[in-house]
């Protein structure tokens, strides 16, 4: 059984970086498979924000491609995701979701406020 955990900080200031963690269980992430950040922001539908494959390439939404970095640690089996210059608009509950298979983390709650 796939399980997917996000963690990272609740609450972060305009024009910092957000870095959020995926901690995958259940398998490899080198394996099989691709891996994405999805968010949903309040009021809002969900928004894909990229996603990186079990071979390490990646890939980004246009909108957010020049903020978004997605990097693993495949000793800890951990996605990263760094968001740069974050904004109010930033704020949402951000998911870790393994797409094949259905595959989806509690999600975790990101405030970016002053």
């Amino acid at each position: 059984q796939v399980q997917l955990q996000e963690s990272g900080p609740g609450l972060v200031k305009p024009s910092q970086t957000l870095w959020l963690t995926c901690t995958v269980s259940g398998e490899s992430i080198t394996t099989d498979g691709h891996y994405s950040w999805i968010r949903q922001s309040p009021g809002k539908g969900l928004e894909w924000i990229g996603r990186m494959f079990h071979s390490g390439k990646t890939d980004y939404s246009p909108s957010l491609k020049s903020r978004t970095s997605i990097s693993r640690d495949t000793s800890k089996n951990q996605i990263t995701l760094q968001l740069t210059a974050v904004t109010p608009e930033d704020t949402a509950v951000y998911y870790c979701v393994r797409l094949t298979g259905g595959y989806w983390g509690q999600g975790t709650q990101v405030t970016v406020s002053s």
